[in-house]
């Protein structure tokens, strides 16, 4: 056997020091996944705190807590139509410990609302698993003069810009913005920075008319404070038996819904995301979230990695084509 010249040691050891690094970048995800979660993970929410999303975030993460043996903290971050919670996951450390709580707001109709944002909806994550989905409704206060969708229409035909609508997150704008489009009313839209703001000043006598999400309308509508007048899905829901859907009041074919979706920083090692999306599909059915889906109409939604971002793929085309119908200028 011939014995190694000088030219061949060099590379011998270069070899196997590429094959010590590959296998320990091999192993690195799945050490990674066994110790996940090592510590606190941060659900960041786009709204503020009463929101949906924020109830379904505190919902799953004390399943979350108590499956992965760490605290959960929510973090809401509102403003910006849900684009600061956005860019401060995307520019966070891709470890799994930073979960975006979503909605179609963040990752599907932000791109056609704004000429710049400040994160990509799908480059700047990798997708975990959905979440849920939900319906609205159209409200209004308690003591308007408008008591029926019909109503409401006539109104708003009479006094174009006239009438104010409050939107705390795309679904919230965009639900009217249709419903705008589908009665031919000219309604003008005031922004905020997340529903509960919008509602309070709903209450308050500052705008006319919401549609926003059951979770924050509905207990106002139960209280007393508002008067609802349809609601945004195909059916009539079981907390609201009494009150129509839009289409069933007059605005014949209205539907519209949101999601919600958790998303992490791209680059997060597949193992890790791996155990994340098992831990929530599990939070998902835990008497937490069941009891947030049944108190506000909706229903529990998981998913893949790859069908979530098949699925949000095609919704960016939907929300696109809804607000380019509308006639919604990008801001």
């Amino acid at each position: 056997m011939t014995a190694p010249t000088r030219f061949d040691m060099p590379r011998r050891r270069t070899l196997a020091a590429l094959a010590i690094a590959s296998l320990g970048t091999m192993g690195a995800g799945t050490v990674l996944a066994q110790a996940y979660p090592a510590k606190p993970i941060n659900f960041v929410v786009p709204f503020a705190a009463g929101s949906a999303t924020d109830m379904l975030a505190r919902a799953l993460g004390q399943s979350v807590s108590q499956e992965g043996h760490q605290p959960v903290v929510v973090d809401n971050r509102a403003g910006a139509n849900g684009m600061l919670a956005a860019q401060f996951v995307a520019r966070s450390p891709a470890d799994g410990y930073t979960v975006l709580i979503a909605t179609n707001t963040t990752q599907a109709a932000n791109q056609h609302l704004f000429k710049k944002m400040p994160y990509d909806p799908v480059k700047d994550f990798v997708p975990v698993t959905g979440l849920g989905k939900g319906g609205q409704v159209l409200v209004v206060r308690a003591d308007a003069p408008y008591k029926t969708v019909a109503e409401l229409v006539a109104a708003a035909k009479k006094a174009p810009g006239k009438l104010t609508f409050g939107g705390g997150s795309g679904s919230s704008r965009m639900a009217v913005e249709l419903f705008k489009q589908m009665t031919g009313t000219d309604i003008l839209h005031v922004p905020y920075k997340s529903n509960p703001n919008a509602v309070t000043d709903l209450i308050g006598g500052q705008i006319d008319l919401m549609i926003t999400d059951t979770a924050t309308g509905v207990p106002h509508v139960k209280g007393g404070k508002l008067r609802a007048l349809g609601v945004s899905t195909s059916k009539r829901l079981a907390m609201l038996p009494d009150v129509p859907t839009i289409s069933e009041a007059g605005v014949k074919g209205y539907e519209f819904t949101y999601w919600f979706a958790a998303y992490v920083p791209a680059h997060t090692p597949a193992p890790v995301v791996a155990h994340l999306q098992e831990l929530l599909v599990h939070a998902t059915k835990g008497p937490g979230a069941l009891g947030f889906y049944e108190s506000t109409g909706g229903d529990a939604w998981t998913t893949s990695t790859d069908e979530l971002a098949k699925f949000q793929a095609a919704e960016a085309v939907k929300w696109g084509q809804i607000i380019k119908a509308a006639g919604v200028e990008p801001e």
